[in-house]
């Protein structure tokens, strides 16, 4: 291998453009078209209709560790007014949805702050699909059906990254987070979750319990995603994907209770190789119930970390007119990573940020 092979994965200080940097990244560039293409086909046979959602909005989103991009710009009264970048499509297409769309999919250009490494980017492509009136378990079929298109169309037999292997066409497990904490963890995750809400120190002392570093100012959701990230994501995907499922109502921002078990929502995130590479939910449409999740959201995010975004009140309203509605975000760079072993996200991206 050429060194310009190798420093073409170093990451943003690479010089992508480079003549021969660019000839090795080509053949990896030309498939991630092919598979977009093949992806289109695949949504166009199932009666999809695709959408291209403005990138400048009101509001970015309301998640409480995702940071936006902010944009200024002058009206034709020269007053000033800000924006932002949205981080994800969600808020668009939900708006669409209300206003009559059944089945919609977009690839979205998204943007984040203080994201950056060898599966993050501040800008990137985010596939994101709704389909109403249906469960969220038609999105694990598309998942599965996406999975071994990607594959077909790349030419790989098996996904591979940093060691792990995965068969994409092989059956998904289909495992619940609870499941997960008591396999990978030996914690009893539900039950620091007394009547579905989070008990900080029963979680504090489960973590300690297995063997986990802490810290006094911990909250429950550091708890929970320290787990996750340490004890469990790693085990998720390996020779077959994962579907990780029924996530607390806590961590489930935008999703709906399961109706048989109110305590978990209906919400799921797809893992290959380790790597997660979607984030899925049956969407909750309860306007009043949508903005308690937002305002206390948006007020830890200003304790955390000193900034807070608009809620949607344009979405809100939306909300009361929404059918019942499944949604999926797909990192589409990610899976053209695994799907053409390529070790790094810049290494994917026509025009890599810098």
């Amino acid at each position: 291998m050429r060194k310009q092979k190798d420093e073409a994965i170093l990451g943003p200080e690479s010089a992508w453009w480079h003549k021969n940097r660019h000839a090795d990244r080509r053949p990896i560039l030309l498939a991630r078209n092919r598979i977009k293409a093949a992806f289109r086909q695949f949504f166009e046979a199932e009666g999809f209709t695709e959408v291209e959602c403005g990138q400048v909005q009101r509001s970015p989103g309301n998640e409480t560790h995702l940071h936006a991009m902010e944009v200024h710009f002058r009206g034709t009264d020269g007053e000033a007014s800000t924006r932002y970048l949205h981080t994800s499509p969600e808020f668009a297409m939900k708006k669409l949805i209300a206003g009559g769309e059944k089945r919609i999919f977009d690839f979205a250009r998204v943007f984040r702050s203080r994201e950056r490494g060898a599966l993050h980017a501040p800008e990137f492509t985010m596939l994101e699909w709704y389909r109403t009136e249906e469960p969220y378990e038609a999105l694990m079929t598309d998942c599965a059906k996406l999975l071994a298109l990607a594959a077909e169309t790349s030419g790989a037999r098996t996904f591979n990254h940093r060691g792990y292997t995965c068969d994409p066409f092989a059956d998904a497990e289909r495992l619940t987070v609870a499941e997960a904490f008591e396999r990978f963890a030996k914690i009893d995750l539900l039950a620091t979750t007394p009547d579905g809400v989070p008990d900080r120190d029963l979680l504090y002392r489960a973590v300690v319990k297995a063997g986990m570093r802490v810290a006094q100012d911990d909250t429950w959701a550091d708890l929970f995603s320290r787990v996750m990230i340490e004890k469990i994501d790693p085990h998720l995907g390996i020779t077959r994907p994962t579907l990780l499922c029924e996530y607390p109502i806590s961590e489930a921002a935008l999703a709906r209770p399961k109706p048989s078990n109110s305590l978990v929502a209906e919400r799921f995130e797809l893992f290959v190789c380790g790597v997660e590479l979607a984030n899925a939910f049956c969407e909750l449409t309860d306007p009043l119930e949508q903005r308690q999740r937002f305002e206390k959201d948006m007020a830890f995010k200003e304790n955390i970390y000193g900034e807070r975004y608009p809620i949607d009140e344009d979405l809100l309203e939306a909300l009361s007119f929404m059918p019942p509605t499944s949604g999926i975000a797909l990192g589409f760079d990610r899976l053209v990573m695994l799907a053409t072993q390529a070790p790094h996200i810049d290494d994917v991206m026509w025009t890599p940020f810098i």
